[in-house]
């Protein structure tokens, strides 16, 4: 692909963001969708979280969005959900401050302070209107979903509650430790797969008009199916993580995607979801279809078909990100440094540049110049950086068939955590990974 014919095709689908106003098009383009995906580079840019509040409120006061699914444990988000609904607790820094499953930092940080404060007052003045829900997509808190499955319980069924707990005894014994239940399985292959599909089971068949129609009652129950849910598919996906199996990340996506589609059975209503390009961005348009991996926006766009289903990517060319250099380490505000020549990255700096301008999004449809739909490399770290080995954070992209828009902010910050203290890149270099 010449330079030129991307740099054509990018000035023609893009225009510059100097104030939000300015995002009327984009809205336009993806509000009439029933899902919109807003995306991310990395996991510790404060603009990506600043610009994606910016455009979720937006369509959740003009157009009718009652979903906002996160990248997220259920169970985490279930607090904020609760907060921000009913009121639950006292604020929500505190709400935030009470998350503990690492990265801390990608969720308690003082941009989703801004976020849920926000949820909340718009709850409160709302009226007769719709409420918003708050709900996490991820699967990894294997045992917190067990606790959360059986204190639900507790106050719906007891006897229902004391089967939950008796299946899941057969975890019991690991502490909750989940790779240590995963490393088991290489001597036990089908681990407790049968025991918790029971309990699922079990719940599914309990309707809500058992526990209440509305109010905290319903949304006990709905905690509970959903938590039960999260272990059924944790305990498939640390079963076959252990044995390095690619399907892990697909369980993972999968996952999201069944949790999405039952949340919008519930709510009735047109969803937002916040997750990292690897995730939202269509994988078809990656590497990632020929390695036989699947993600949320492909599998999204191929349930709902692609006029429902809206994909926003954002990216960076340089400036600091909150990360670690080891998975579960410490927390860093590290340096990111310039895209590598030749990248989209590289070629939105050009066009930012040009048009004075930082922020620039793109906005592509059928007609998109040919050169978008051509594979060029683009940035994607995760909540695992080294700045000084970035080979492994590039993936071959087609831009115009991966996403629906793009979302340019040339130079970036880093995220302001809430829960202190960090260290500022002196932690032995490890290699690039976890999104």
């Amino acid at each position: 692909m010449r330079v030129g014919e991307l740099s054509d095709g990018l000035e023609r689908a893009s225009l510059p963001v100097r104030e939000v106003r300015a995002l009327q098009p984009l809205i336009d383009r993806i509000s009439r969708a029933k899902v919109v995906m807003l995306g991310e580079s990395t996991h510790g840019t404060e603009e990506f979280y600043r610009w994606r509040r910016l455009i979720t409120q937006w369509l959740i006061t003009k157009h009718g969005f009652r979903l906002l699914a996160l990248e997220w444990d259920w169970p985490e988000a279930v607090k904020i959900h609760r907060y921000a609904r009913f009121g639950e607790g006292r604020d929500a820094r505190t709400a935030l401050e009470r998350t503990e499953r690492w990265p801390t930092w990608m969720w308690a940080n003082t941009e989703m302070i801004r976020l849920v404060e926000w949820l909340r007052s718009h709850e409160g003045a709302r009226g007769s209107g719709e409420p918003v829900r708050v709900a996490g997509l991820d699967l990894y808190a294997l045992f917190e979903s067990m606790e959360a499955v059986i204190r639900c319980l507790e106050e719906i069924s007891p006897l229902m509650a004391r089967r939950a707990k008796k299946h899941y005894a057969c975890l019991d014994r690991f502490s909750g430790d989940e790779m240590l239940y995963a490393r088991s399985t290489l001597k036990f292959p089908r681990g407790c797969e049968e025991e918790v599909s029971r309990t699922l089971e079990d719940l599914l068949r309990l309707r809500i008009e058992r526990a209440g129609r509305e109010g905290l009652a319903a949304e006990r129950l709905i905690d509970a199916q959903q938590s039960a849910r999260v272990v059924r598919s944790a305990e498939s996906y640390y079963r076959t993580l252990i044995h390095g199996d690619d399907r892990s990340w697909n369980i993972r996506d999968r996952h999201m995607l069944e949790t999405l589609r039952w949340l919008l059975e519930v709510e009735e209503g047109k969803a937002i979801v916040w997750a990292h390009n690897t995730h939202i961005g269509d994988y078809r348009a990656t590497e990632m279809a020929r390695e036989g991996l699947v993600n949320l926006g492909g599998l999204a766009r191929e349930h709902w078909g692609e006029e429902q289903v809206a994909l926003v990517g954002f990216g960076t060319f340089e400036g600091r990100v909150m990360a670690s250099r080891a998975w579960e380490g410490p927390m860093q505000e590290m340096t990111l440094p310039p895209a590598k020549p030749a990248s989209l990255d590289a070629a939105y700096h050009a066009l930012a540049s040009k048009l004075e301008c930082p922020q620039v999004v793109s906005i592509f449809d059928e007609k998109s110049h040919p050169a978008l739909r051509d594979s060029l490399d683009q940035r994607a770290i995760g909540v695992v950086f080294d700045p000084e080995h970035e080979r492994g954070n590039y993936t071959a992209t087609a831009l115009a068939r991966r996403y629906d828009a793009f979302f340019h902010i040339d130079r970036t910050s880093a995220l302001e955590p809430l829960v202190l203290p960090f260290e500022r890149e002196k932690f032995p270099e490890t290699w690039p990974m976890g999104r």
